[in-house]
C-alpha cells in the first residue's frame, strides 16, 4: 500500500527512552485537502507493551523514520490503543490493551475510534480503557 492512499499511519520514532510511535489518521484539512493529521503519539512503554500489535499492523516493518502505511482494520485498533495508552504507566496493563485490541474486530474498533475523536469525548475513552483491561 501506497502512504498517499493509506487511512492510516505509524511513524516510528527513537527518544531517548526508546523507540515511541506516532499515529496519523488521513482526513481534510481546513483548506479541504486530504491529509494525515495526528490522532496520538505511542510512549516507549505503551510502544514495547505493543509490539504484536504494531508489527502486524506494519506487516513487520517497524524501522524508524518513514512513515509505515496502515490499512483502514489495523490504523483504526492501533489508534484505539494509542488513546487508551495516553497517561497509563502500568506495562502489564498496556500489554492486556494492546492484546485486546489486536484480536478486536476492526469495525467495533473503527466505531470506538469515531467516539473518543468527537469533542471532549472522555467517557468513550475511560469506557474502552475499562474494557480492554487497562485500567481497573
Amino acid at each position: 500500500m501506497n502512504i498517499r492512499e493509506a487511512p492510516f499511519a505509524l511513524r516510528v520514532v527513537q527518544r531517548k527512552e526508546g523507540k515511541a510511535a506516532i499515529v496519523y489518521r488521513r482526513a481534510a484539512d481546513a483548506k479541504g485537502r486530504d491529509r494525515l493529521q495526528r490522532v496520538a503519539a505511542i510512549s516507549p512503554l505503551a510502544y514495547t507493551a505493543a509490539g504484536g500489535l504494531l508489527r502486524d499492523a506494519a506487516d513487520g516493518d517497524l524501522s524508524t523514520g518513514p512513515f509505515h502505511p496502515l490499512p483502514e482494520d489495523w490504523g483504526a485498533r492501533v489508534a484505539c490503543y494509542a488513546l487508551v495508552a495516553s497517561g497509563l504507566h502500568n506495562g502489564e496493563r498496556l500489554r492486556r490493551a494492546a492484546g485486546h485490541l489486536r484480536h478486536a474486530d476492526a469495525d467495533e474498533a473503527a466505531w470506538w475510534l469515531g467516539l473518543m475523536q468527537r469533542n471532549d469525548e472522555q467517557r468513550a475513552q475511560r469506557a474502552l480503557c475499562i474494557l480492554t483491561e487497562a485500567v481497573e
